[in-house]
């Protein structure tokens, strides 16, 4: 059973508003917008696990691990944090202060801030749309994985053969290569070219949405119950990986390369633009989701240890994640690297009995010998004499080898799978990484879902009554609108939307965001209204953060982004069946321009929501602008009725 949360302060403030009728002698506006009565959270382990869970994604586990290699490692860490404490918990705590105080969606809290922000709620109820129509794409993906983990030998494993030939395609990348883009997806050589649709995906996205359809069918209530392991889960997996993967020979390789330290990187503005976005999406700044979860929330809690803690358990999954990724792949870069060099140290042999070379230039070490040798005396010999060589050898470089495919889906779909068919036991384990890979998607989901559904239900009465079906409704409608994505082109799509439908317009609604709260509603009446909520005050340096740091941080990410966009021609990376590789191609002029209706969609709330106040309020006569006035302070104050009651109880102590 729901709680409600501090009714001794809500009757407090009642009996204080009719005192303060009685004081008056007339009656007080009603303000649609005055925080309502809500149903909370049954435990704070309940809060906990839907913020962390919703924080805590997919991108904990391909993208940050990959930025860390590919950015200097430990220096990229420090950088991290360092945005982290500046960026993303001041504006998490915002998210989180602004979402408690009005027990609202993100529509109600910028409503209520100010009538003309209510376009910034909607358009986060747009962007968690998308990310939704194509996270679950996602989750199909990992469902399918999933059941084709219980096979043995996994069907990854070996190229596959017609006759007594195996595959070409197959055979000229690799058979997880082969198995992600012929047998999974089907994909076609580009995006242009649409194909059928995969049967096999369509089944495994309406299994998908069945289960978030499930999950929050009816609302908190739901998803709570499933979060509990959603959220819990994907920890004990990562915590097995890596207790299996530090046993493995060349983890500790694939550890030193991934946290090795490049201070130099910090010089590179590249680098900074990397980790602020990182830290920007870790959190899910924008979405909403944040606001509606903490809106749930008893006046009273600390949210601003909340913020804290939530944002340094995501640090530390990622720095987890990463562990266990580059410790998996340190493994596979060190089969493959043997593999290499003995294969070299063959045909060296070859060469060397057929004249090709001389005595000068072979290795001191035994070439002949069975057992491995190892890469960086490998290496070493190669930098001396493979200039005379190469012709006929190549470089087996570790890093070189960790390099490939560890961004994306390409690292939980190709490398990591890969690595895993290598493993003793690997359908037991590849089960386990699927199954982990969707339970992060899974929880992440829930959070967006809550994103839209929260909002609209705040907003409208008559959803709020219905909201099962609206719960049902918007899952078939991200279902039958999904199916563009289960085209044999389908991945191509999902790439566009991750890459740039809710890239700029969520930066545009933290833009708006950081801007309404510092400078429109005022940082310090922000501070006064959580002192009250709270019972102390937040450090000043929150202010000058607000106004200043994070807002023009923001302003320039937006900059930075969108010049960069109209500068370099967006491109996707795609399979070509002929050549077994992949390519990067440009978009056509027809998905440019869907990209641009996709961003421009996004942001359309937020001038329509401008315009359509700036209408009403030309209509309304002048008493009810005036008590519009009362109700939102001027410029959308939100302080609560009962600190307003208390001032004019102290005036007049006789009520």
């Amino acid at each position: 059973m729901e709680k409600q949360p501090l009714p001794a302060d809500d009757d407090k403030t009642e009996t204080l508003e009719s005192e303060v009728d009685a004081l008056t002698g007339e009656e007080r506006p009603q303000c649609s917008s005055e925080p309502a009565a809500r149903a909370g959270w049954n435990s704070k382990i309940e809060y906990f696990l839907a913020q962390v869970g919703f924080s805590v994604g997919l991108g904990n586990v391909w993208r940050f691990p990959y930025l860390c290699h590919q950015n200097g490692g430990g220096a990229f860490l420090l950088l991290y944090v360092l945005l982290l404490l500046v960026l993303g918990i001041p504006l998490f705590f915002l998210e989180l202060a602004a979402g408690q105080a009005i027990r609202q969606g993100s529509i109600g809290v910028w409503k209520y801030i100010s009538p003309k922000l209510a376009g910034i709620g909607y358009s986060s109820c747009v962007v968690c749309f998308f990310v939704a129509l194509y996270y679950n794409v996602i989750l199909a993906w990992s469902l399918f994985y999933l059941g084709n983990s219980f096979q043995y030998p996994l069907p990854w494993e070996q190229c596959p053969k017609q006759g007594n030939i195996t595959v070409k395609e197959c055979e000229r990348s690799s058979p997880t290569s082969y198995f992600w883009f012929r047998k999974a997806l089907d994909t076609t050589d580009s995006i242009d070219e649409v194909g059928s649709f995969n049967t096999n995906m369509i089944c495994c996205l309406l299994a998908a949405w069945t289960i978030v359809c499930l999950g929050m069918f009816k609302g908190i209530k739901s998803s709570v119950k499933v979060m509990y392991f959603s959220s819990i889960f994907p920890y004990v997996v990562l915590i097995c990986f890596l207790v299996r993967g530090l046993m493995l020979e060349g983890a500790m390789d694939g550890i030193i390369y991934m946290f090795y330290p490049k201070l130099e990187i910090w010089a590179d503005l590249q680098v900074w633009l990397q980790a602020a976005t990182q830290v920007f999406f870790a959190l899910g700044l924008g979405f909403g989701s944040i606001i509606a979860y903490s809106s749930y929330n008893p006046k009273n809690n600390n949210c601003h240890r909340d913020a804290f803690t939530v944002s340094f358990i995501n640090f530390l999954t990622s720095v987890l994640a990463s562990l266990v990724v580059f410790a998996v792949l340190g493994f596979h870069a060190k089969v493959k690297v043997d593999a290499c060099i003995a294969g070299n140290l063959k045909q060296l042999s070859e060469l060397y009995q057929h004249g090709f070379i001389d005595q000068t230039q072979m290795p001191t070490f035994n070439s002949s010998d069975s057992s491995p040798v190892a890469p960086e005396v490998y290496s070493s010999w190669f930098k001396e004499y493979g200039s005379k060589v190469s012709a006929y050898l190549t470089d087996c470089d570790l890093e070189k080898e960790m390099q490939k495919g560890v961004k994306g889906t390409g690292l939980a779909f190709i490398a990591f799978t890969e690595a895993m068919s290598r493993l003793p036991g690997s359908p037991f384990w590849s089960a386990l990484f699927f199954l982990m890979l969707l339970n992060l998607g899974l929880s992440t989901m829930f959070g967006t879902m809550e994103g839209i559904l929260a909002p609209l239900t705040d907003r409208f009465k008559t959803l709020a009554k219905n909201k099962t079906k609206l719960t049902i409704f918007s899952c078939i409608i991200g279902f039958v609108i999904g199916l563009l994505f289960t085209q044999r082109c389908g991945n191509y799509f999902v790439t566009m939307f991750d890459d740039y439908s809710a890239t700029l317009p969520l930066i545009i609604v933290v833009v708006f965001e950081c801007f309404s709260v510092s400078w429109l509603y005022g940082a310090d009446r922000f501070l006064d209204d959580i002192e009250v909520m709270l019972g102390w005050r937040p450090p000043i340096i929150y202010k000058y953060l607000w106004k200043y740091i994070c807002l023009l941080a923001m302003v320039g990410l937006l900059a930075v982004t969108t010049i960069r966009t109209f500068i370099k021609r967006p491109t996707y990376t795609a399979w070509n069946q002929e050549t077994a590789s992949n390519s990067d191609l440009p978009y056509p002029d027809w998905a440019l321009a869907v990209l641009a209706l996709l961003i421009l969609f996004a942001m359309m709330p937020v001038p329509v929501g401008l315009i359509h106040s700036f209408l009403q309020d030309r209509k309304k006569p002048s008493r009810d602008t005036e008590a519009g006035a009362d109700c939102h302070g001027g410029s959308g104050s939100f302080v609560l009725v009962a600190d307003f009651s208390t001032e004019l109880v102290a005036e007049h102590p006789e009520v």
